[in-house]
This record gives structure tokens, sequence and C-alpha cells, in this order.
């Protein structure tokens, strides 16, 4: 049942939502299917060029292109007939957008890029228009009305085209098999790239810095390493390094309130906690973080790989870093 809109903005949204709807009604799959599969076939660049306000969509476009693992390039159509046409081969395929499909720029373009032996696939909202009947594909991406009150400033024409754009680019991104290492490859810095090429061992302390202790340790004699090594646990470990349990701040306190001054004689045995969550040093830190935030308090992970404490890793450290 549709939602009656009580405010202009909600009308709004509401409007749109109807717009795009009936973008995804009354596409031709079987045109986009065909595109697709130019884009697939193309052995060259996807160069990507639109006017105005398609340009900017154009360019966003072929931006996630690149960052998908296509080979792609934005150019503006004013530069293509200053010289930059020079940059296009005939291995590549030229994508033009444009609502009307009548934009005077791309149509004066048409020759020159058929005489590099090029292809162009055009996006228009128009399937009657001199783009769509020159270019060599045309995928026509249905515009019922744009939101503007005057059916003027590009609106749902533009969420239209970056819709087929996105969507283009996943599949391509599907066929080619692009996996998440090479996505982090080209996402180095930023949240994004924090997220998926950070690991446990590039966040995690190591050797001297984690607090270990044995089984048989009185809590009195290792409490100043629980203390001193900033860490918010001490790790019992076996003689082998094997994890045999976890002791935290948070142990110590509910303890302490439960059975006051007499547990510091309590050898760590008898206070550890049994089967810590763990991780690896090759996991994602936010798959790290993850697992630990499917436990309440838990707020460090001991660092186990071939059964064999080699670090440990705070909550802290991921979120200090910025993976959140």
């Amino acid at each position: 049942m549709d939602r009656v809109a009580t405010t202009e903005l909600e009308e709004l949204f509401e409007k749109q939502r109807q717009y795009v709807n009936y973008f995804f009604e009354t596409l031709d799959y079987v045109q986009a299917e065909k595109a697709f599969q130019a884009c697939c076939n193309c052995k060259g660049l996807l160069v990507l060029m639109g006017v105005g306000k398609s340009g900017i969509i154009a360019e966003k476009i072929a931006l996630t292109l690149v960052s998908t693992g296509t080979r792609a390039l934005f150019l503006p159509a004013i530069n293509f007939l200053h010289g930059d046409i020079g940059a296009i081969s005939k291995e590549d395929l030229i994508v033009m957008l444009s609502k009307s499909g009548e934009s005077q720029e791309l149509l004066d373009l048409i020759p020159h890029v058929h005489r590099k032996g090029s292809k162009i696939l055009g996006l228009v909202s128009d399937g009657e228009s001199r783009l769509a009947k020159k270019a060599d594909f045309a995928v026509e991406l249905p515009v019922e009305k744009e939101l503007c009150p005057f059916d003027l400033a590009p609106t749902t024409s533009t969420a239209v085209q970056l819709l087929f754009g996105d969507v283009l680019s996943m599949a391509l991104m599907r066929k080619k098999g692009f996996s998440l290492e090479e996505y982090a490859g080209n996402h180095p810095s930023g949240t994004i790239g924090k997220k998926i090429s950070f690991c446990v061992r590039d966040l995690m302390k190591r050797g001297g810095e984690v607090p270990f202790c044995r089984p048989e340790d009185p809590l009195v004699n290792v409490i100043v390493k629980l203390s001193n090594k900033k860490c918010g646990c001490l790790l019992v470990l076996s003689k082998e390094g094997k994890l045999l349990g976890i002791f935290t701040d948070g142990d110590l306190r509910r303890r302490l309130q439960a059975e006051g001054g007499k547990i510091m004689e309590k050898t760590m045995e008898e206070l550890m906690t049994l089967s810590p969550i763990t991780v690896e040093p090759q996991e994602l830190a936010i798959e790290a973080m993850k697992k630990m935030q499917s436990k309440r308090y838990v707020m460090v992970a001991p660092v186990v790989e071939e059964e064999k404490v080699v670090g440990l890793i705070r909550m802290h450290d991921i979120i200090h870093e910025g993976i959140e």
C-alpha cells in the first residue's frame, strides 16, 4: 500500500520513487544486454563523455569503472574536437550520455570517431534521437518526467543515467572476476582502503608488548604486568606457547567486587576465562572487529597462528586507525 505524503519533501521523494520505478519497468533489457556485451568485448578503453550534467555523470561512471577493474576514461566532448580525439583508437568504445540525444557537441564528434574506427554506445532517453540512430549501439534510458516542476532541470534523467552506469560497472566487475584484493589495491587510502587492506598483523601488539603469564602464576605476581602493558588483559599460555585462557581488566573488577582481595593469591588457572575469541594474523582488521563486536565487552583478542599465540589486537587500535 502506497504511503500518503504529508509534506512537500515527502511528496517529491514519492514522485522520484515513481519515476525511478518507471525506468525499471520500461527499460529494454535486450538493449541493455547488447550494450553490456559490447563493453565486455571492448579490447581498449571505455571512453565516457557527455555535455553539462550528463558529463558530470559520465565522469562519475568512468571513475567507478576504473576503481572496479575496467579500463575507462572520461574526456569532455569539447576537448575531443580540439585535439583529444588523438587519444582514442579503433579498440576503444566511446560511450556518449545524453538525455535528448541531440547534444550538438556529441553529434559533431560521431563522424570523427567513426573515422578512427571506434564504436559508439549511446545512452539516451529518446530512442528516436539522432544520437540513438547514429550510434553503433544504443540504450534508451526511459524517463517519465523530470522531478523539476518545469520538467527541465536534469533530475530524474541524471538519476537513471547514474543507475544504469553503476549497474553496468558492477556487471563488468563480476564478469571480470575482480577480487577484493584487487579492489583494495585500487583504494590504498581512506576508509575503504583501510577496511579491505589492513590485516590483523598490521595492527596487533607483538613480542614484548604482549602481557603473557603462566597458569600457575598467582595474580599478585602478575598484576603489575596487567597494568604496565596497557593491553587490558593477561594471556595465559602453556610452556609451548598455546593459549589456555585470558584474564581481563573487566574480570579483575568483577572478581574483586564478588570476592574481595583474597583473589590476589589465586592462580591464573583459577581466574582465567577459557576459550576466548581469537583471530588470525591474516584476517582483515574489520572482520576481527566484527568478531569482537559479536560478544559484549570483548575489547581484546589474542592472535593465534598454528595454535600458538603470536600477538594481541585491541579494539582501540582498530578504531584509532579509522576502521569502523
